[in-house]
């Protein structure tokens, strides 16, 4: 489990099914068959590659959704606004558990590889 301080305040994020099932279901493709294709997740790891703040506001409130206590957009957004927050480290943080947690590794994994391939990132 993440954790991160804000405000004196310790939140808890999980990585975990509950997570996973949230995201993927946030954007679908349509496949060469016919059916729908979950790709909530890949899109929410590039747009946090891109350092897409918003990206990284949606990961961060459904990985503490049902965690105590829990953290509003509001206090989030004003977290990640704050000069003194380092957002870089915020992006890394996350990619890095996305990288450990049991449920998200091997496609975050997977997604890193193929954006190192096609030149996006260094690792």
């Amino acid at each position: 489990m993440m954790e991160l301080q804000i405000k004196g305040q310790a939140y808890q994020f999980k990585f975990g099914f509950g997570f996973m099932r949230e995201i993927d279901k946030r954007q679908t493709v349509k496949a060469p068959n016919g059916t729908q294709q979950n790709i909530g997740f890949q899109t929410a790891v590039g747009g946090i590659l891109d350092g897409d703040a918003q990206a990284l506001e949606d990961v961060l409130l459904l990985a503490n959704k049902g965690q105590e206590p829990r953290l509003t957009a509001d206090v989030l957004e004003e977290y990640i606004e704050n000069e003194e927050t380092d957002v870089d480290a915020l992006f890394n943080g996350v990619i890095d558990f996305l990288k450990k947690s049991n449920v998200s590794k091997k496609k975050t994994l997977n997604l890193l590889k193929q954006a190192e391939a096609m030149g996006l990132i260094s690792q």
